[in-house]
């Protein structure tokens, strides 16, 4: 089921590297989640709460390997998460050169 439409203008321009239209919000939840995390505005992180809410939020950010180490530590303080916790972080120590 292709329900792109839903995606807003300013947030569709995130996906500059992928045909916005042809997202699935549920089937790629996780990326577009990630995404707006590491590069949305106050906009597009609005939309992402209303679109997905707290839980679904919460599961991305513990369990990606794609989140910048700012944007790791901005939400692991948001959802008062320790470093084991989060699996990023272990990306992170065994691969300094992802740390930026």
């Amino acid at each position: 089921m292709n329900n792109s439409s839903a995606i807003p203008g300013k947030v569709s321009m995130l996906f500059w590297d992928v045909d916005p239209a042809a997202l699935d919000l549920e089937l790629q939840k996780d990326f577009i989640i990630e995404r707006v995390l590491n590069m949305g505005d106050e906009e597009a992180l609005k939309w992402l709460w209303r679109k997905y809410g707290a839980q679904a939020i919460y599961v991305t950010v513990t369990n990606s390997r794609r989140l910048t180490l700012k944007t790791a530590r901005c939400w692991q303080n948001y959802f008062d998460l320790k470093e084991e916790q989060m699996r990023c972080f272990s990306a992170y120590s065994a691969r300094p050169d992802l740390i930026y």
